[in-house]
C-alpha cells in the first residue's frame, strides 16, 4: 500500500520536499508509530509545530467539540475564542498590544511589513519604508516574506521582489544600515533556518534601546521561538525586551494552522487595510486557546523547565560524547542544535536516524535541529538519544 501511497504522491503532489516516506498512522506525545506499528521518538514535532505532543486528547476534544458547533463564519462577525485567545496572547505576553490572526507564520510576517509600511507613510506617501533584516534569516515564502529572508540562495527564480529591504551581516551592522528611509528592524532572536543561532542578549538590548530612540520599529519573528519554545511564551520575554510587532504561528495551534501579529500600534490598521478569511476562524481559535492553557499548566508547575533542563543535559553530554563529529551544542530551551562537522555527515546522521527509528531536522551551518514536542517525557528523550547513540557510533 504504501508502495502505491508513494507513486500516487510523486505523480500528483508538486515535488516541494524531498520526501521520506515513512507512512505514519498514529501518535502519543513524542513517539510517533507507522503503518507496520514501529515506534519513532520524534525530535521535531512537524516543525515546531506539534507543542502539546501527538494524540493529545485535550485539543483533540476540544477540537472535535468545536467541529460539531460552528467551524468558520468568518471575521464579519464576532468570534468568540479568537476574542479570548487575542487576551491570553496579551496577558501572558505582558505587552501593551493588539491582535490579527491569520493562518501561517509567512502570513503573520506579511502582516507584520504592512504595519510598518504603513507606519512610515506620512499623507499616504512612502516617507519611511526600508526594513532591516539579518543574513541567514528566514521569514517565509510568500515573495514579499521570502525577500525579507536574508537567504541569497532563496531569492533564485522568483524576482522581481518589493523593494525595500536590507540585510545586515549581524546585529552589530544594523544601526550602521538605518538610514532617513528606514521604518523598522525584523528579527529572530534564535535564527532557525539559519542555524539554530541565537541573538546575543546584551546587544539585543542595546539595539531595542537605540531603535526606540530612532523612532524605527523593531519586528520580532517569534514564528519558531514563541509560544514557550524558549521556556517563555516568547523569546521576547526571555530577551527582556518590548518589541513594537511579534509574529508567531507553529506552536500556537498545536498542528491547526494559526498565525497572529500582536502590536503595540494598537490603532495602525482600519477596516479595509488587512485581512484573512480563515485567519483566526473557530476551529484555530479553540485550538490556540487550548494550547495556551496546556502549556501555561506545564509553565506554572515546574514541568516545562525541568524537562528544557533534562535535554539540555543530555545534548551537551552527547556533544561531548562526540566531539570528533559535533563541533558544539547551541541553542536554547527545546529550540536546540548540534553543529556537524561536515555536510556529509550531517546528511548521513539524518538519513540514518530515521532508520533508526528517532526523527531529526536539518538547519543551515551544518546543524541537526531539535524542535520536540514541549509535553515530551524523559523516557522519550532518552529512548531518543540511545538511538541516536546508535547512528553516531556508526558515523564514527
Amino acid at each position: 500500500m504504501n508502495d502505491t501511497l508513494e507513486k500516487i504522491d510523486k505523480e500528483y503532489v508538486l515535488h516541494t520536499y524531498k520526501r521520506n516516506y515513512t507512512d505514519f498512522v498514529s501518535g502519543k506525545n513524542a513517539t510517533l508509530y507507522d503503518k507496520d506499528g514501529n515506534d519513532y521518538i520524534d525530535f521535531t514535532s512537524g516543525i515546531g509545530v506539534v507543542s502539546v505532543g501527538h494524540g493529545n486528547e485535550i485539543l483533540a476534544n476540544a477540537l472535535c467539540k468545536q467541529a460539531q458547533n460552528i467551524i468558520h463564519i468568518s471575521n464579519l462577525f464576532l468570534i468568540e475564542p479568537q476574542t479570548k485567545l487575542a487576551k491570553k496572547l496579551v496577558d501572558l505576553s505582558g505587552y501593551d498590544m493588539r491582535v490579527f490572526f491569520a493562518n501561517s507564520g509567512a502570513e503573520a510576517n506579511e502582516g507584520a511589513i504592512k504595519i510598518a509600511r504603513k507606519y512610515g507613510e506620512v499623507d499616504g506617501e512612502p516617507k519611511r519604508y526600508k526594513i532591516i533584516t539579518l543574513k541567514n534569516s528566514f521569514h517565509g515564502r510568500t515573495i514579499t516574506s521570502l525577500k525579507a529572508t536574508g537567504q541569497e540562495k532563496m531569492h533564485n527564480f522568483f524576482g522581481p521582489f518589493p523593494d525595500g529591504f536590507v540585510y545586515a551581516e549581524d546585529i552589530d551592522e544594523v544601526l550602521s544600515l538605518c538610514d532617513s528611509k528606514t521604518v523598522a528592524v525584523m528579527i529572530e532572536l534564535i535564527q532557525g533556518e539559519g542555524g539554530v543561532e541565537p541573538q546575543d542578549k546584551q546587544k539585543v538590548k542595546i539595539l531595542e534601546k537605540e531603535l526606540k530612540k530612532r523612532d524605527i520599529l523593531l519586528i520580532v519573528d517569534e514564528v519558531q521561538t514563541g509560544i514557550y519554545r524558549t521556556g517563555e511564551l516568547f523569546a521576547s520575554n526571555l530577551y527582556e525586551i518590548e518589541p513594537d510587532i511579534i509574529t508567531v504561528a507553529k506552536g500556537l495551534g498545536g498542528g491547526v494552522p494559526v498565525g497572529a501579529v500582536m502590536t503595540r500600534l494598537k490603532d495602525i490598521f482600519s477596516p479595509g487595510d488587512h485581512g484573512s478569511t480563515f485567519g483566526g476562524n473557530y476551529l484555530s481559535s479553540i485550538a490556540g486557546c487550548t494550547v495556551l492553557e496546556l502549556l501555561e499548566g506545564e509553565k506554572l508547575n515546574g514541568r516545562l523547565d525541568e524537562i528544557m533542563l533534562y535535554f539540555s543535559d543530555k545534548l551537551n553530554e552527547f556533544a561531548l560524547q562526540y566531539k570528533h563529529i559535533v563541533n558544539e551544542a547551541v541553542g536554547l530551551g527545546l529550540m536546540r542544535g548540534l553543529r556537524i562537522n561536515s555536510e556529509e555527515n550531517l546528511s548521513k546522521i539524518i538519513t540514518k536516524a530515521s532508520k533508526n527509528r528517532v526523527l531529526v531536522l536539518k538547519a543551515g551551518r551544518n546543524t541537526l535541529r531539535f524542535l520536540p514536542p514541549l509535553t515530551i517525557t524523559k523516557n522519550e528523550i532518552d529512548k531518543g538519544f540511545e538511538r541516536l547513540h546508535s547512528v553516531f557510533k556508526s558515523i564514527s
